[in-house]
């Protein structure tokens, strides 16, 4: 038996829905997206005094087509516009098909940079007000406002057309590869925040665990799409047990195991295996036997969690996983994480060696990245030369803006030069 749907988690469905088919009538994004927001604004403070109306998104697209029209009455083209409105179907009879991808698609075009698609996505299709969204980005609503206003005059000025790509289409892959990213983006920025005081959001990453599961739902033969809500749902699947009692980073061999949410790893194992056994479909790299990036990653997440303990992980099966994510995607953050395997395997000099090659192979631009000078100092700790271990540790604390990240590499700094001193007495 399943609670039933709070007002919130109602209009959070059906903003993208109404969004889709106003924009659809009307043409205009930006202003249609305008209404829409004010009638969930209208809704959220109606429905739970009043009740929820029995069509609600009829209820939705009324209201937001009456939102438009006053908008468009203070306009010189008020009688044209208002003339075409005048010749669509009645709001509350229009058609029931979701038009969510439709608008996941416009919010992720290629035009857009990572940033504005989030923001304009979480707007758009997740429903959340801008002052919610720059809350969880830590930045002004007045900035985010800008944000999402410069990402929709790009849309307009791009002539961007409101439709869902045609798979098969010349730009089908990059389009659907846009929606993912942004999806991936928004997953990583709630489960590791890139900065400030926590080291997750969940509602980040619940929100894109929820997006994934739409547009999985809508293109169900996708093996890169099953793929990215698999790696989300394992990777989520662990938060449980990634910090303690008082909010402090555990990494994942300290973890308590028994804390993990089985369920979802459950869930995430098992889409994964499916997309395996089908193939996939061709366009996004998912080639029956040539599974795409999100693929692997999420069955790299799928060995981790399959060891009941730490020292029971199949680190040669993770590493020869992300020796072909490395031929796949060529990011020099899998070179990274792929030198702590190969530690695991083959011992902390050949990582080290590893991670001299990608300082000095062209790809240097994590050289004064913290993570590079975390994974530094663990492999020299592996390795027992603690102190450049320890200065590694310390310079990764000063150059990273999580705070849960800084006292871990601090904390970590300061056992180890504590173990490597002289006993006295």
């Amino acid at each position: 038996m399943t609670d039933a749907p709070t007002v919130e988690d109602l209009l959070r469905e059906l903003a993208p829905q109404v969004l889709g088919t106003l924009a659809q009538r009307l043409g205009d994004f930006d202003a249609c997206e305008d209404a829409v927001q004010e009638a969930l604004i209208a809704a959220a403070r109606h429905w739970p005094a009043h009740g929820v109306p029995e069509n609600p998104r009829g209820w939705l697209l009324r209201t937001a087509t009456h939102r438009y029209t006053d908008r468009m009455r203070s306009e010189t083209a008020r009688r044209r516009r208002e003339e075409r409105v005048a010749r669509e179907p009645s709001p509350g009879a229009g058609p029931a098909d979701d038009d969510t991808l439709a608008v996941l698609f416009m919010c992720c075009h290629p035009a857009l940079t990572p940033a504005s698609a989030i923001a304009l996505t979480l707007r758009a299709v997740g429903g959340l007000t801008t002052a919610q969204i720059a809350a969880a980005h830590l930045v002004p609503e007045a900035t985010m406002a800008q944000r999402i206003s410069r990402a929709k005059q790009r849309l307009k000025v791009s002539s961007v057309r409101f439709e869902v790509p045609v798979p098969g289409a010349p730009d089908w892959p990059a389009r659907l590869g846009s929606v993912l990213h942004v999806l991936y983006l928004l997953f990583n920025e709630g489960y590791t925040a890139s900065g400030g005081p926590v080291l997750h959001r969940a509602d980040l990453s619940g929100e894109a665990v929820r997006l994934a599961r739409q547009v999985h739902r809508l293109l169900p033969a996708e093996g890169e799409v099953a793929g990215l809500l698999a790696l989300m749902l394992l990777t989520e699947g662990r938060r449980p047990a990634r910090t303690g009692p008082h909010g402090e980073l555990i990494p994942l061999t300290d973890q308590d195991r028994t804390l993990w949410d089985r369920r979802l790893i459950q869930e995430g194992s098992a889409l994964l295996m499916g997309t395996f056994s089908k193939g996939g479909r061709p366009g996004t790299g998912a080639k029956p036997g040539r599974p795409g990036a999100y693929r692997l990653q999420a069955a790299i997440a799928a060995v981790h969690a399959a060891a009941v303990r730490a020292q029971d992980t199949d680190w040669r099966q993770i590493h020869g996983l992300y020796e072909l994510l490395e031929h796949v995607t060529g990011n020099p953050l899998v070179t990274l994480n792929r030198a702590v395997a190969l530690a695991m395997v083959d011992g902390p000099a050949a990582a080290l060696a590893l991670l001299d090659r990608l300082a000095t192979d062209g790809r240097g631009a994590l050289v004064d990245h913290h993570r590079m000078h975390a994974v530094r100092a663990h492999l020299l700790e592996m390795a027992g030369d603690t102190t450049p271990a320890t200065h590694h540790y310390r310079l990764a604390a000063a150059l990273t803006t999580s705070t849960p990240e800084q006292r871990y590499l601090t904390t970590k700094a300061a056992r180890l030069y504590e173990s490597s001193r002289p006993t006295t007495g």
